[in-house]
């Protein structure tokens, strides 16, 4: 099955540039009460994953930083703690899967590297749930 069906395309996700600041990301990421975020580049590329816990980290090790100086820290300066690899449009259901096991959604690039969106982690668990009933109807 083509993972195009699951995806959710970039202008339906929230996301964040690389250039933006700390600050940015904590209140885009507050209001839509998301624990991460794709970062992309300038073109488009996809960076990176954003978390929670990387920005907590980065205010708890960084002891000249406060929430009203959050919007002097590039994102670029923030250590990201997980590497969440995306997965090519061509790609296959399986490695979604795979992914899918420790990330909340699997980033997902074109022919170029350019993001185009996200695969969440629900959509990927509910079609798995829905081929299973289906097993099992067909096995009663």
């Amino acid at each position: 099955m083509n993972i195009a069906f699951f995806l959710t395309p970039k202008n339906e996700v929230i996301y964040e540039k690389i250039t933006s600041t700390m600050r940015q990301a904590l209140e885009r990421m507050e209001y839509h009460r998301y624990t991460a975020i794709p970062i992309l580049d300038d073109n488009g590329k996809y960076i990176g994953t954003l978390t929670e816990g990387d920005l907590l980290w980065k205010l708890k090790n960084t002891p000249e930083i406060d929430f009203q100086t959050t919007n002097k820290v590039s994102i670029k300066d923030i250590p990201r703690h997980m590497n969440n690899r995306p997965v090519h449009i061509d790609s296959d259901i399986e490695d979604l899967i795979s992914k899918s096991v420790s990330q909340n959604f699997v980033p997902v690039v074109d022919d170029n590297n350019v993001f185009i969106g996200i695969i969440k982690r629900s959509d990927i668990m509910n079609y798995c749930y829905s081929e299973m009933f289906k097993n099992i109807k067909k096995e009663a």
